[in-house]
């Protein structure tokens, strides 16, 4: 079995990547900043079950900052999930965006080059493409967001490292995850949350706007075939999705019929740097990885909002 370090872990897909690892029987550490982009509190229910396991560490640290020499050392890889998410908040605190998705990549990268890892997994996002994201890995990379001009610097960041320093590097460029512990700024969990509450959601644009969803288990997944396949991953790109292009107005209704509730829509012109059509091209990845979604979009949604309603 095999030592890892997980970066944001205690986020969305990080804690069911440590979840995923240890049911395999390797061990984690785990490393989060805890930066308030959305409670704390939120953060640590999901850590919860994962504290229990005698696998896991836990290391509260901030990648701008933090000595990561110990936390890298012993490492077979590094899963680098941590980083600002979301479009809008980095129109309006790019600096918050530009330290923590470039400067705390490139510090990691360098605690990883001195460590002698043998991959550096990077996840990175479909806004790098921009405003479409529906060809290959090689298609143009034009992002029109601040978050999607950091996401694709650090991207190139773990390419200069290879070439300068042979780091094994290996980025997946997620499509729309969505499911159980999904953040709360996301719009499937605001809907979901409006349609229970009877809510107003606002959709912004002409709800049209396709997205190719990936259900969180299928993210994790396709990290853990990067990690397993290795020797023919290193020094690649894979666009990860989930198979199924939908729009929103479609996930509306979908939504609808789940909870069995009416939603209470207000519609608002579309904001800069939203995406208008995703649609993941993840042929390289079920070639090279053998990556395949097993998870419907209908059967991801029900199991959100099971999740939302236990949760409160």
């Amino acid at each position: 079995m095999s030592h890892y370090l997980v970066t944001g872990a205690a986020g969305f897909i990080g804690s069911h990547l440590c979840e995923a690892l240890l049911a395999r029987g390797h061990s984690v550490a785990g490393l989060d900043a805890f930066i308030p982009y959305y409670p704390r509190a939120a953060k640590e229910k999901n850590l919860a079950g994962l504290r229990a396991q005698p696998r896991f560490a836990f290391h509260e640290a901030d990648l701008r900052t933090a000595d990561l020499a110990a936390l890298v050392a012993g490492s077979e890889a590094v899963f680098h999930l941590a980083a600002m998410p979301g479009l809008m908040k980095s129109w309006t605190d790019f600096q918050l965006y530009e330290t923590c998705n470039i400067s705390g990549t490139q510090r990691l990268l360098e605690a990883a080059r001195a460590a002698r890892i043998r991959q550096f997994i990077h996840i990175s996002t479909s806004s790098v493409y921009g405003k479409e994201a529906t060809q290959g890995e090689d298609a143009p990379l034009q992002p029109f967001s601040p978050y999607g001009i950091t996401k694709l610097a650090a991207e190139q960041l773990c390419r200069a490292y290879a070439a300068n320093f042979g780091l094994p590097f290996t980025i997946l460029r997620y499509f729309s995850v969505y499911g159980p512990r999904q953040r709360p700024d996301m719009g499937y969990h605001k809907l979901i949350n409006d349609l229970a509450r009877g809510e107003v959601f606002t959709v912004f644009g002409d709800g049209e706007q396709t997205r190719s969803n990936t259900y969180v288990g299928d993210a994790v997944a396709a990290a853990l075939l990067a990690a397993e396949k290795r020797e023919v991953a290193l020094g690649e790109t894979f666009n990860i999705g989930g198979g199924e292009i939908v729009t929103l107005n479609r996930v509306i209704g979908m939504l609808e019929e789940l909870t069995g509730c009416k939603a209470r829509l207000e519609r608002q012109p579309a904001r800069p740097g939203d995406q208008r059509h995703t649609a993941a091209n993840t042929e390289k990845a079920r070639r090279v990885l053998g990556y395949n979604p097993a998870t419907s979009l209908a059967a991801g949604l029900q199991a959100q909002v099971v999740w939302q309603r236990a949760s409160g």
